[in-house]
């Protein structure tokens, strides 16, 4: 099975052609979260991969020979160790392992699929363009269970699995020697994914990659069989003549998409739409204020306390949040996205599915009233203290810094932008996509952080409000020419 992993797909399913459901798999992995790398190829490595240096030659100089003990340990960007870490890297890309007529009852078959497609991914893995990283896992790993290779992808063991079954060459030998005009070459492989999980990834960077290899392999093992069975003057050409799939291509995939991306209309949910749950939080300052100044200006009434006043921006903000996030996830309703789909067992093709069914929308509508306030106060904050017309500036920050940590894998980023997992619309999305389509639940993670978001801001609030009041005191009392006052002063009206 190939697999493409982290750090650290199913419509119908084809008729299955195997007599046991049992596996081999070879496996593409994307680097480990925490660990430095690019984009693609994967550049990642681990602390636990260091090896110290040992020089255990003997130098002789006049007839005397001294042994030279270890070098002290260098850090990880060492220059000494560049060599190492290129080899390193090399090694973890290119690991890989046969599974076939590997399982009982196929112990004693020789094998031809799984070698032959461990050693295609060796040469592609040998070619100058980015490739994806692979890594093996054997049929003990999953306790030679299939299934539980969809269940490692759907909880984002790794991004993919090409798992080649355990009876591959035993079905394809038995269809040539007996023309076995049902014979199926999709049945000799699988390729399991999960879309929903990052849509963009798997169209910009897994996909074209491994069809690319699901290609070659097909078209390579086909050449390479069809000359070994035609070569073969015990079989008679009247048998191969019906199953002539068996000859040639002999192998293909059968393709799992554990939870489909659909419908397109959900895209602006986990993407660009949430960028106006930012604008709407922002703007919400500049709507209500002039609203708040009325209890202030004393217009033929006694001016509201300041503290209470406080209390009152405070809850009219939460409040108006939570009908502004309302009306916003009614969209996501008007474009018929299904919010009433079941949840479905992890190991099945599942499309539509939800995490909650019925109660997934009051769950979604939480998780965007939530980040609303988490967005929204921190720019209520913000905008406080630096006023104009510096909120604009801020604005664009804020929305740039929240875009390219959750529209984009922070997986596959460099190290730099990890800071991006702490980001309220990281979480916004991560919930979103749990809720829709019934990925991997990080739920209590997602609202822990827009709940913590929103506790610090709450507590920074009446600092801040006392903050642009008192800038407005000072700028009356330096027209005035009276004594400036001070932020404590603010908290005593």
């Amino acid at each position: 099975m190939v697999q493409i992993e982290r750090p650290s797909a199913e419509k119908t399913l084809p008729p299955d052609t195997s007599p046991t459901p049992r596996n081999s798999i070879g496996q593409t992995e994307m680097p480990p979260p925490g660990d430095s790398h690019e984009s693609l190829p994967p550049r990642s490595h681990s602390e636990e991969d260091e090896k110290p240096l040992h020089n255990g030659n003997n130098d002789s100089d006049g007839g005397e020979s001294a042994q030279k003990g270890p070098p002290p340990p260098v850090g990880f960007w060492d220059s000494s160790l560049r060599d190492t870490r290129k080899s390193v890297m090399l090694l973890w890309a290119r690991t890989m392992v046969d599974f076939d007529s590997r399982v009982a009852p196929y112990q004693n078959v020789e094998p031809l699929v799984g070698p032959f497609i461990q050693q295609m991914t060796s040469k592609q893995r040998e070619s100058p363009e980015p490739q994806l990283g692979y890594i093996n896992r054997g049929p003990e790993f999953f306790d030679n269970d299939p299934l539980a290779v969809r269940r490692y992808i759907y909880n984002e063991g790794a991004w993919a699995a090409m798992l080649i079954n355990a009876n591959a060459t035993a079905l394809l030998r038995a269809a040539v020697e007996t023309g076995n005009a049902s014979y199926s070459p999709i049945g000799a492989c699988q390729l399991i994914y999960n879309q929903a999980r990052d849509e963009t990834v798997y169209a910009d960077y897994i996909l074209p990659r491994l069809q690319q290899l699901e290609t070659s392999l097909s078209s390579t093992f086909g050449e390479m069989w069809s000359r070994q069975v035609l070569s073969n003057n015990s079989l008679p050409r009247n048998t191969l003549s019906r199953a002539p799939q068996a000859v040639n291509p002999g192998i293909g995939f059968s393709t799992y998409n554990l939870r489909p991306f659909e419908p397109p209309a959900t895209t602006p949910s986990v993407s660009i739409g949430l960028i106006y749950l930012i604008i709407i939080a922002f703007f919400s300052f500049t709507f209500f204020l002039p609203i708040h100044t009325k209890y202030i200006i004393p217009q033929g009434h006694a001016p509201l306390k300041f503290r209470q006043l406080i209390v009152w921006r405070w809850l009219a903000t939460i409040v108006a949040y939570l009908f502004l996030s309302f009306g916003y996830s009614l969209v996501s309703l008007a474009f018929k996205i299904s919010f009433t789909a079941p949840p479905a067992p992890h190991d099945v093709v599942a499309g539509p599915a939800t995490a909650y069914g019925h109660g997934s929308f009051p769950v979604y509508w939480m998780l965007n009233y939530i980040g609303m306030c988490a967005l929204g106060l921190a720019c209520e904050n913000v905008a406080m203290i630096i006023g104009q017309p510096w909120t604009a500036l801020w604005l664009i920050a804020w929305v740039i810094t929240n875009v390219c940590t959750s529209f984009y894998n922070i997986t596959l980023s460099p190290r730099f932008f990890y800071w991006g997992y702490a980001w309220p619309l990281h979480h916004i999305v991560q919930g979103s996509r749990t809720i829709l389509f019934d990925t991997k639940s990080h739920i209590g993670e997602n609202f822990g952080v827009l709940f913590a978001w929103t506790a610090v801001s709450t507590a920074l609030f009446p600092f801040c409000c006392a903050f642009m009041r008192w800038k407005t005191e000072k700028g009356k009392a330096s027209e005035q020419g009276k004594p400036k006052p001070t932020i404590a002063q603010m908290f005593r009206q």
